[in-house]
């Protein structure tokens, strides 16, 4: 049995905020991670730290971008046992996305669409929830969630360990 890592987090941004407004969630941004270090997670997020306009698949790091800039990001952690061939397939799906990140977009009409509680999905672009739920799925995770997936709908995942709550650049496994 190996462990993946599910990052819930809420950075402030006007984004965020407008995300949990509409959500009435503590969480707006998810990411997945094959590490308890955190060293690398991935999501579909801001390319740019300083442009919340242009957004993509993108590996993220307590340390770096977007989670470095904003100090105050808070995060909760949770961790799920899988298989060995579970994880190989997620780990496969992550690095065959990532090797080619350019051919994936952001999925802005699919995250505006969320918020009047409707779908738009369009080949290869995610917004954060639907990359993570992508992942899961593809490395046949069972995993029932929702079918318009919003980043808290990660906490029922069945087999969930919450590891941490709190600043994630406090984070220290």
């Amino acid at each position: 049995m190996k462990k993946i890592y599910i990052v819930l987090t809420y950075t402030g941004t006007a984004l965020s905020r407008i995300i949990k407004l509409y959500t009435k969630k503590e969480y707006s941004h998810v990411s997945i991670s094959l590490d308890k270090k955190l060293t690398k997670m991935y999501s579909f997020g801001r390319l740019n730290p300083y442009n919340p306009f242009i957004g993509g698949l993108v590996q993220e790091s307590p340390k770096f971008g977007t989670f470095k800039r904003f100090k105050n990001t808070e995060s909760k952690i949770f961790s799920i046992d899988v298989t060995d061939s579970e994880y190989y397939f997620i780990k496969k799906t992550i690095k065959n996305m990532y090797s080619n990140k350019e051919n994936y977009t952001f999925n802005v009409l699919g995250l505006a669409a969320v918020l009047i509680n409707k779908k738009i999905s369009r080949e290869n672009s995610f917004y954060c929830a639907e990359f993570v739920k992508y992942v899961l799925e593809r490395s046949n995770l069972n995993v029932d969630l929702p079918n318009i997936v919003k980043p808290e709908d990660f906490r029922k995942l069945e087999g969930l360990s919450e590891i941490y709550t709190g600043k994630l650049n406090q984070y220290n496994m």
